[in-house]
């Protein structure tokens, strides 16, 4: 079964997207910071995680690059999820966190479906 990993301090934020995710069939984790995020990845080994960017102690762009930068989680497909929606910021995902991909907040609820089962068929693996 496809698990995924929702990151966010706001714990309502993790709630609507884990119901929406289990109404979809798939396993779904919660982490409320960056810290327990990275914790839980190597027990839990998530498919794919969406991770926020602004929360306290370590910021998502700095918890994507340590997934990234470590050889037993760097395939785990990430997507931001955040209200940070500029060009740069995509950018700042993408290229310096190495992120896979970058979802905008507010979730509209479709959107984020049909994008976690795109990201899921699609799977990338960097080099």
């Amino acid at each position: 079964m496809t698990r995924i990993m929702v990151v966010d301090d706001e714990p309502e934020i993790c709630e609507i997207v884990r119901n929406e995710l289990l109404k979809e069939g798939y396993t779904v984790d919660v982490a409320n910071s960056g810290k327990e995020c990275l914790e839980k990845i190597k027990k839990n080994k998530p498919d794919l995680i969406l991770l926020d960017v602004m929360m306290p102690e370590m910021d998502g762009w700095d918890v994507c690059k340590k997934i990234k930068d470590d050889g037993e989680t760097k395939d785990i497909i990430v997507s931001m999820l955040t209200v940070k929606y500029s060009d740069e910021h995509r950018l700042k995902s993408l290229a310096e966190a190495m992120a896979d991909w970058h979802i905008t907040k507010p979730i509209e609820r479709d959107k984020l479906k049909t994008t976690v089962k795109w990201l899921l068929e699609r799977h990338i693996t960097r080099e």
